[in-house]
């Protein structure tokens, strides 16, 4: 399989490593891919490299780097032919761990060597796509604070974070949206507010995590109430597997719907990369619109019902 491998040396776990890009696509080329190109350099023209691998002829474009080099990879090949291949160098690697995808380098590249292209469904915010999830709230902030201090973190930062959202709790108040799910507008008050790009999974382990990204539905989590006891409570449900049903999470699955405010603006973090979008916000699900290349379905598993074609380099 033709590949282009874009390289974000902005990424914190490609920070300080200048010869990156060239170990990479040594390990590419020894498991069996043709390496066409290789555009490497860090976040500020990340999108401008991305076209330019979409249109190198490669079949696949192979990406390293975080969330927001999977988004602009996202952006640019949903509805084409060509297929997404994200190697986990991210924080939280969201989408590579629904895909299955091994978060060892190695591993991940063998994983790929041997897969298969499926096609997934695109979530879609005012023209900004999501893969996994859109927040708004309580997250969004800790995500902008998270991003500031990224490069200085450490255990410190780890732990200022978490008691900056512990005081959020108490010290952030609710939004007060419209909210149309497609029967007409209603007020919603929310700390919280998550559309994922299909439902979450429930079962005991299952936490935030997706096994189907084609069902062709975006699922709404609301929180009535977000402080210390009911946040414990949510919590020690999910790791049980049943905290879709929690008394103060409320949950729709729309194939659209739309966000207002009076707020001039409505701070959003799409797959963990924030920005500012204009109200209203118009939430709409693409099926099928974006090809990855996924570790294969294993023998005796159940097929994959995205699968669409084999793609063996």
């Amino acid at each position: 399989m033709k590949v282009a491998l874009v390289v974000n040396r902005s990424a914190g776990a490609l920070l300080g490593r200048s010869d990156a890009a060239e170990e990479i696509a040594g390990k590419l080329s020894a498991s069996g891919f043709d390496v066409v190109d290789v555009f490497d350099g860090g976040s500020g023209d990340v999108v401008a490299r991305m076209e330019r691998a979409r249109d190198s002829g490669a079949e696949a474009v192979v990406t390293a780097g975080g969330s927001s080099s999977v988004a602009a990879a996202a952006q640019i090949l949903a509805g084409t032919d060509i297929a997404l291949a994200p190697l986990p160098f991210g924080t939280m690697n969201l989408l590579a761990k629904d895909l299955k995808l091994p978060l060892d380098l190695d591993a991940a590249i063998a994983a790929m060597a041997d897969g298969e292209v499926r096609a997934i469904d695109v979530g879609e915010v005012s023209g900004h796509v999501f893969l996994c999830n859109s927040m708004l709230g309580l997250p969004s902030r800790l995500a902008e604070r998270r991003e500031k201090g990224r490069e200085h973190m450490g255990a410190l930062g780890w732990w200022r974070l978490v008691a900056a959202g512990l005081k959020g709790l108490y010290r952030y108040p609710p939004m007060r949206v419209g909210l149309d799910l497609g029967d007409g507008p209603v007020t919603l008050r929310s700390k919280a507010i998550v559309v994922a790009n299909n439902a979450y999974d429930e079962g005991f382990g299952s936490v935030l995590t997706r096994s189907r990204l084609d069902g062709g539905e975006l699922t709404l989590y609301a929180t009535r109430r977000l402080s210390v006891w009911p946040l414990l409570r949510l919590s020690a449900r999910m790791a049980l597997g049943d905290w879709t049903r929690d008394a103060d999470l409320e949950t729709h699955q729309v194939p659209a719907l739309t966000v207002t405010s009076r707020r001039r603006l409505l701070r959003v973090m799409n797959d963990g990369e924030t920005m500012l979008l204009k109200p209203p916000l118009r939430y709409v699900i693409r099926p099928r619109a974006l090809k990855v290349l996924a570790p294969r379905v294993a023998d005796g598993a159940e097929p994959a019902p995205m699968l669409t074609e084999n793609a063996a380099p």
